[in-house]
């Protein structure tokens, strides 16, 4: 899959669609987004295009139809994400996030410990 580009809150939506199945049709999209999103087909139809102008997605003729397909992996596209975020929230340091979400959510004993071995593990 293509490397990762920066994808909007609302181009997510239309991502997750087709990295839960692909290809998909347009009408496809908008049928699984239209209703939950609240978004009208065009605005999809729109995005759908945005997707293709960034190479997040790509798509082929099928007769009168068009297939879209992510080339975008949603791993590279979360790690994009995760990393503009630090950047733009944190200035781009890892601890003052962590400690951020660890004090201000509520973690459970096996959240907890999960953390730990995952430190653990970056430690060695």
């Amino acid at each position: 899959m293509a490397k990762a580009v920066r994808i909007s809150d609302a181009e997510w939506q239309v991502m997750e669609t087709l990295w839960a199945r692909s290809p998909r049709t347009a009408a496809e999209v908008v049928g699984a987004l239209a209703a939950a999103e609240a978004r009208s087909p065009r605005t999809i139809k729109t995005m759908l295009n945005r997707l293709i102008k960034k190479k997040a997605i790509a798509f082929e003729a099928e007769g009168k139809m068009y297939l879209y397909r992510p080339i975008v992996s949603r791993e590279s596209a979360v790690r994009a994400q995760s990393v503009s975020f630090v950047q733009r929230v944190f200035r781009g340091e890892i601890q003052p996030m962590l400690a951020y979400f660890v004090e201000s959510e509520t973690l459970s004993p096996p959240d907890i410990a999960e953390l730990r071995k995952i430190l653990a593990r970056k430690g060695r």
